[in-house]
């Protein structure tokens, strides 16, 4: 039976059937099975993002470049999103940037009040294009001294203890003068 555009569906009160309670299972009143799937779970990056993260094992920030609108990409992707061109060309960049905007946190990644804040915020790289930086940690300064266009210097990971995740600069330093 096909229900008309305005007629308004009713359902019954009380489902035919048998209610189980949790005390049925433990009185053994019903038969049951308990089953926990085991899972493996495998992702990809795709080429573009995953040379990045193998670069940054190496300790070096990699970008790509767009030929159709002449931009340096990072983090690269596998086309331009300005003018859907395709990709390549992989430029390595220096470990310095900008920052473009922070945030002063205090809350943990578990969302717990701390006392000392946590600086994050976006990086735009230096040699790549404007705007098109990454999210990291801020690290040697207080939440008085950053701002918004501060020259910042990554630090690494030492080369034993990295993996190929962002995580491997531990974060960005303010870039004094001799550095």
């Amino acid at each position: 039976m096909e229900q008309k555009k305005d007629e308004k569906v009713t359902y019954p009160k009380y489902a035919p059937g048998t209610h189980v309670s949790t005390s049925d299972i433990y009185q053994k009143n019903i038969t049951y099975s308990w089953w926990e799937p085991e899972v493996q779970y495998a992702w990809s990056l795709g080429p573009a993002y995953s040379r990045f993260l193998e670069g940054l094992k190496e300790g070096k920030i990699l970008g790509i470049h767009c030929h159709k609108c002449k931009r340096v990409i990072v983090p690269p992707r596998s086309f331009c999103e300005y003018c859907y061109g395709p990709t390549d060309g992989w430029i390595e960049l220096p470990d310095t940037g900008i920052i473009e905007t922070y945030s002063v946190s205090y809350l943990d990644p578990d969302a717990n009040r701390i006392e000392e804040p946590i600086l994050i915020g976006v990086i735009d790289i230096d040699g790549a294009d404007e705007h098109h930086g990454f999210m990291h940690y801020f690290g040697e300064m207080s939440k008085d001294e950053i701002k918004i266009g501060m020259k910042v210097k990554a630090v690494w990971k030492p080369e034993d203890e990295r993996e190929g995740s962002i995580t491997d600069i531990k974060y960005f330093k303010p870039l004094r003068g001799g550095e």
